[in-house]
């Protein structure tokens, strides 16, 4: 019989683990779930919940935004995005379009999608044009970009390559020294299409426990329990608490059809820096299809020094489980999902985006400042 999410909050309940224990989750999806489902008011209150480096949009490079609005700006092409994109704002004068949503405004022809199959269409239905796909984002939808070079596309679709693999930036925060969670729940469609294996150096190289989860609240309520129990115990391994489309070895066609199209490489992460072998590139055989190679570069080595994030903006902190979203400086505090400052404020993947969207309107920051001018 399989429990419920009420079944698996008692099992949490009769664990009777009273020591402080922080468990990242490393999924946006999974902070979206958490954060709908109020699941951080019912768990025991020694548990905390952060969010983790699980946003594509927060951490896709400010010179890769910026590269995608000059091309819009400065060439005949038609520029689609995936629609969180194209509100991820940089840093530029005012005078400026900060974001692709701006430079829609200005005249670019720029276009949502929510699907590589929609790119292909476009380029099909008007092939005298030239369509640049700004792919951003993590193995999920890397993957079908990859299927979609792989299967072959029209001669006037190109790509705009921005895709990061999520398990480099764990594995940079545990060897840091000081990852800042005692226990982690891995994403389960990054699982679904890379395996659950991706994961097993948390348990091997840096024994703390883990446990794939999928997206509903027993699901994430059986993988913390997994990983309390763990503690617990003294046992600590990696756990499949999503089997429903977690398979050992992922999808072999779909990781197959990656390795074809693309190679990985050293990758920029906004707010972090570079990561060994964090990134994905199109390999030489599909340089035809690679904007950067057609087109002259637009990429500025300056969007790297004049600051990652916009001053004041703490998204790097956030992403990488630092401090919680309501302790940025900026949260609520003229960064709203209806003007971001922030990219953590913009995608429905993005912590800031998710507390806020959730109820959460108190900014920390602010009410330590008030303190200390009152006391």
């Amino acid at each position: 019989m399989t429990k419920s999410a009420a079944d698996w909050l008692q099992e949490l309940q009769n664990l009777g683990i009273e020591t402080p224990l922080r468990i990242m989750n490393v999924c946006g999806g999974h902070e979206r779930s958490i954060s709908s489902a109020g699941l951080r008011t019912i768990i025991p209150t020694n548990v905390e919940l952060v969010p983790g480096p699980g946003c594509p949009v927060c951490i896709c490079p400010e010179e890769d935004v910026y590269e995608a609005i000059q091309l819009a700006l400065n060439e005949d092409i038609i520029l689609v995005a995936f629609g969180d994109m194209l509100r991820v704002p940089v840093n530029v004068p005012r005078r400026e379009p900060r974001s692709l949503e701006q430079a829609k405004a200005a005249g670019a022809d720029i276009r949502p999608i929510a699907s590589p199959t929609e790119a292909v269409r476009i380029a099909s239905e008007d092939p005298a044009r030239t369509v640049v796909f700004f792919a951003a984002g993590f193995e999920t939808t890397t993957a079908p970009v990859a299927s979609m070079l792989a299967e072959g596309v029209p001669d006037n679709l190109l790509v705009l390559l921005s895709g990061r693999l999520t398990w480099p930036a764990v594995a940079m925060l545990l060897n840091s020294g000081k990852p800042g969670f005692d226990a982690l729940i891995a994403p389960g469609h990054v699982s679904t299409v890379m395996g659950p294996e991706e994961w097993e150096f948390v348990v091997a190289d840096h024994d703390i426990p883990a446990a794939v989860a999928g997206f509903t609240p027993d699901s994430l309520l059986a993988a913390m329990y997994s990983v309390m129990r763990q503690v617990r115990d003294g046992r600590h391994f990696l756990d499949n608490c999503y089997p429903q489309v977690v398979r050992p070895g992922g999808n072999e066609e779909a990781r197959r059809q990656l390795d074809a199209v693309m190679e990985v490489v050293d990758a920029n992460w906004r707010g972090i820096g570079i990561i060994p072998k964090s990134g994905f590139a199109l390999r030489e055989a599909y340089a035809a299809h690679d904007a950067r190679q057609r087109f002259k570069s637009y990429a500025d080595a300056s969007r790297k020094r004049v600051g990652e994030m916009p001053p004041g903006c703490d998204c790097a902190k956030v992403v990488l489980g630092k401090i919680y979203p309501n302790q940025c400086r900026l949260y609520g505090q003229g960064c709203t999902p209806r003007k971001p400052i922030g990219p953590c404020m913009v995608s429905d993947e993005g912590a800031c985006r998710i507390w806020w969207s959730s109820g959460m309107r108190e900014n920390e920051w602010a009410g330590r400042e008030k303190d200390t001018v009152n006391g």
